[in-house]
């Protein structure tokens, strides 16, 4: 299996889940800003919510996603308030053709003291374990 992590983050919790699931797939994490050039089997997205949707960015990187690259994508990401964006991020990878695995990893993110201390360790270890299944 091939794999690649891109994130977006604006809190670094969305950051600090990617490295530690890119560790555990030998790969490296690297922000949406770098194109996924290789192709990969599974392309492990990070994300959250802002203002009751995904980033923009994040719609324009799924968007330039080219297909033939890219096996599924799977979605993970921390947020304060709501949970899963999979149906946001899914919306766009089925308009470029890009099919998303039915599993993915969410655990609550630190936002101006609401969830103090989140993604703890134990988020941490349990976004590990999610990416071990893929291996």
């Amino acid at each position: 299996m091939t794999f690649a992590v891109r994130y977006y983050t604006k809190t670094g919790n969305t950051k600090r889940l990617a490295e530690a699931i890119a560790k555990e797939l030998g790969v490296e994490a690297l922000p949406i800003s770098e194109p996924v050039n290789e192709a990969v089997d599974y392309l492990f997205l990070g994300n959250s919510y802002y203002a009751f949707t995904i980033d923009p960015e994040v719609k324009a990187f799924v968007a330039s996603l080219d297909k033939s690259k890219i096996g599924k994508i799977v979605n993970f990401g921390s947020a304060a308030m709501l949970n899963s964006t999979y149906k946001k991020v899914k919306k766009v990878a089925d308009k470029v053709g890009i099919a998303m695995d039915e599993k993915e990893f969410h655990c609550k993110g630190e936002f101006k003291g609401i969830h103090k201390g989140r993604p703890n360790e134990k988020d941490i270890a349990d976004a590990v374990a999610f990416a071990k299944q893929y291996k």
